[in-house]
């Protein structure tokens, strides 16, 4: 599950998170720790101009703060960036962050990265927005061999130029997993080619196999061999039946509903669904938490 929280666009956010802080996300992140999910995730801006202030808010934890936070406080969940803007640092600093992340976390890092949607952000960091997926590609290069076994990482490319620069700790793992976030054609042609997995960003089910399809005809062709997770965003839940309105796309129910509903992502190719409760309260969410690792997870 992506955190509440840290990030609080009017999209997604419920009302009682205006007043939670760093207490409300610790017990957060225990409760899907203890529940069995599979990471949390945490969301990546600088800064959100004031045109767009009103919808996304100015509310974006940093998430290699945010997530070593976490680290400490959990011990088996894995940590997301959903997504890191990558292309607006430099991958020698990208990679000293999430790989002293990694070495903290004791290999528990998903670095999920993205090629960006905010151009002010990228003005005013000095980074050309309409290069943004050229940037992204090269960066993905990059982080592969900076995140690396080598103590000093080399890469020769077009924008960024490195050797001879140490860089401890090394991640924990050999291969730390990078997913591309996005469903333009770009995106997925990048999450296909470079990636070694897929974060949709909000595909509805009925868009879902086509771009899965699409992956996997580009890896073919490609003869790109290893390991993919394609994931999923899956509609709002709520376990149980609430007594409240949670909006007409949320799904509702029993455990057995719940599951029969989710299980047709598995059948679509995907192997990871991120989910989302709706919640009037930190308590709410964390007992929804609680009931789906305990009810409904063990049918998936």
């Amino acid at each position: 599950m992506q955190l509440p929280v840290q990030s609080q666009s009017t999209l997604y956010a419920e009302g009682w998170e205006a007043e939670a802080g760093p207490e409300d996300l610790l017990e957060i992140a225990r409760a899907a720790d203890r529940s069995g999910f599979a990471y949390l995730a945490s969301c990546d801006h600088v800064g959100i101009p004031r045109r767009l202030a009103a919808a996304m808010s100015t509310v974006w934890y940093d998430p290699v703060a945010t997530l070593s936070f976490l680290a400490a406080a959990t011990e088996r969940v894995r940590l997301l960036s959903h997504v890191a803007i990558v292309g607006l640092r430099h991958p020698l600093l990208t990679a000293k962050q999430y790989a002293t992340l990694d070495h903290l976390s004791g290999g528990r890092l998903v670095l999920g990265v993205g090629a960006g949607h905010v151009q002010e952000e990228f003005e005013a960091l000095g980074v050309d927005f309409r290069q943004r997926g050229a940037v992204l590609d090269e960066s993905l290069d990059a982080l592969r061999a900076a995140l690396g076994p080598e103590e000093f990482p080399e890469h020769h490319g077009k924008l960024y130029d490195f050797e001879g620069l140490g860089q401890r700790p090394r991640p924990a793992q050999d291969r730390v997993p990078l997913w591309v976030g996005g469903s333009s054609p770009a995106a997925v042609r990048r999450a296909a080619l470079k990636g070694d997995g897929w974060l949709p960003q909000g595909d509805p089910r009925d868009r879902l196999p086509a771009q899965i399809a699409r992956i996997r005809e580009l890896r073919e062709r490609a003869g790109v061999q290893g390991a993919f997770t394609v994931g999923a965003i899956t509609e709002p839940l709520y376990v149980g039946e609430p007594g409240w309105d949670v909006g007409r796309r949320t799904l509702t129910g029993g455990a057995e509903e719940l599951a029969e509903s989710l299980r047709a992502y598995r059948a679509m190719g995907v192997h990871q669904i991120q989910v989302r409760f709706r919640s009037r309260s930190r308590t709410e969410l964390t007992d929804q938490i609680t009931a789906f690792g305990a009810e409904v997870a063990p049918q998936l």
